[in-house]
């Protein structure tokens, strides 16, 4: 159980250093777009912020996912699959700033329900059974 637990933490902790990395590649993003229109074309790609917003959101659903294992409680997930909700509709918004803006929306949501999903599995009640 103690395994499983720090697995599921580890999971969490990556999931939240990936959000706070998304954030600050669409701040990055924007202000090299904004300043330096070639350096910030690499960085801007739609392609880089596709494939790095689809292996975040992989992520991030698969430690939401492990935490409803772990601790039974859905309140993570639920703010964490809004989050996921919104950096996914970020993907069809114009690339001109918007889908930066709800991306980092998303990405501070979906950090929320990581942080939540982190503290469930260290509650003070344990693990929660089903009723």
């Amino acid at each position: 159980m103690t395994a499983h637990l720090h697995s599921t933490h580890r999971f969490d902790r990556l999931a939240i250093g990936l959000s706070g990395l998304c954030v600050v590649h669409c701040v990055a993003t924007t202000v090299l777009v904004a300043m330096l229109s070639a350096a910030g074309g690499i960085l801007g790609s739609e392609l880089v912020h596709e494939v790095g917003l689809t292996i975040a959101m992989g992520i991030g659903a698969f430690a939401l996912y492990r935490g409803i294992l772990e601790h039974g409680f859905m309140m993570p997930s639920a703010v964490g699959g809004l989050g996921l909700g919104v950096m996914a509709g970020a993907l069809t918004l114009p690339h001109d700033g918007t889908e930066a803006a709800a991306t980092i929306v998303g990405v501070l949501i979906l950090a929320l329900g990581h942080d939540l999903n982190r503290r469930g599995t260290v509650h003070p009640f344990g693990k929660r059974t089903a009723h």
